[in-house]
């Protein structure tokens, strides 16, 4: 009894199943399909157009997957049914062109997208573009103003409707710079640098984050990217080049295996080192301090770190030097000797 019906159930339980899903999607923030920028428009037609060809497929397979179901049931004799018939060439011709044609109908409007997105938004292409470089570090985003001799931490301001090239590269472990309303995402790796080109169309706070894997700290490796109307961008360039400068102590300490706040600094660390081309600084820094570079070392050093180390500005960073440093972490190694002896 239960074999009669169970296609039928099958059936039924995959458009239930369905059903809930488009359900409770409507309750979430999807806010990759709500883009803010000329990128983000683009990467959301992609998806649609892909969401809709899936669409399509999947009500012409289920359909005739129904049909089939309906048709062939055990109940019914069928005078066309012949289940030794095989080696049907125009059937097979069929079912391998259809895939073909989909992979192609899909493959156009993305390889067209990839070349637009390698330069600035057209609209706005007639501005020079703000180039600032996103460094990520375990677990801490650094932009760099170059031209205007700016660095911040975790925040990044730019103005709205003005294109913005990131350069973006990473300290240490391989990570992904991603704005989902904004656009994005792309890798950066140690040694070598991937631009991007993005650019806000409305003043507004958005959520960006590295979103790749790079260890326990990754799920707090996230930034603000900030757009502002032209002369309150101006304003904020001009506050923040009254900061203090980045010191190389200073930044040497970002380079510990930590999370960190909000931090604006007068000065950029592209005085002192490129990620792009020194892919080995970041851990001859933890080696200085004596971490652990290796990876199982590096997990242990990094909740270490992340105990008690916290670095809440960057006043309170500047006024530890290396011995200080050196005495927290012998310290650190005593209190946990006596701990394993408890």
């Amino acid at each position: 009894m239960f074999n009669k019906f169970k296609p039928y159930l099958i059936v039924l339980i995959s458009l239930i199943s369905l059903f809930f899903i488009i359900i409770f999607s409507t309750d979430s923030e999807l806010i990759i399909l709500d883009p803010k920028g000329p990128v983000g428009a683009v990467q959301k037609d992609l998806i649609m157009l892909s969401i809709y060809y899936m669409i399509a497929i999947m009500v012409v397979v289920l359909g005739f997957f129904t049909i089939i179901l309906f048709k062939y049931r055990s109940s019914k004799k069928n005078s066309d049914y012949k289940p030794d018939m095989h080696g049907s060439t125009f059937l097979e011709i069929i079912w391998t062109l259809i895939p073909v044609l989909i992979v192609i109908a899909l493959s156009i409007p993305n390889t067209k997208a990839l070349y637009e997105l390698r330069n600035a938004p057209e609209a706005t292409s007639h501005k020079d573009p703000i180039v600032i470089h996103a460094t990520a570090v375990d677990w801490k985003w650094i932009f760099s103003y170059p031209e205007e001799g700016i660095e911040t931490v975790n925040y990044v301001n730019v103005p709205e409707d003005h294109p913005i090239l990131f350069k973006v590269t990473a300290a240490d472990s391989m990570a992904s710079f991603w704005v989902p309303q904004i656009g994005g995402q792309i890798y950066g790796m140690p040694g070598m640098v991937n631009d991007l080109y993005l650019q806000a169309d409305e003043p507004g706070t958005y959520d960006g984050r590295n979103s790749n894997f790079t260890g326990e700290g990754m799920t707090h490796q996230t930034f603000d990217f900030v757009a502002m109307k032209q002369d309150k961008y101006e304003d904020w360039v001009e506050d923040a080049q009254d900061e203090p400068k980045l010191t190389e102590d200073t930044y040497e300490k970002l380079m510990l295996p930590e999370t960190v706040d909000k931090m604006t600094f007068s000065s950029t660390h592209l005085a002192f080192v490129d990620h792009g081309k020194n892919s080995e600084y970041a851990m001859a820094i933890r080696q200085k301090y004596g971490l652990d570079t290796t990876v199982g070392g590096a997990d242990k050093d990094a909740k270490s770190v992340h105990g008690n180390m916290h670095m809440e500005g960057h006043g309170d960073m500047e006024g530890m030097n290396h011995d200080d440093m050196k005495k927290e972490d012998k310290d650190d190694d005593h209190k946990d000797e006596g701990s394993h002896e408890h």
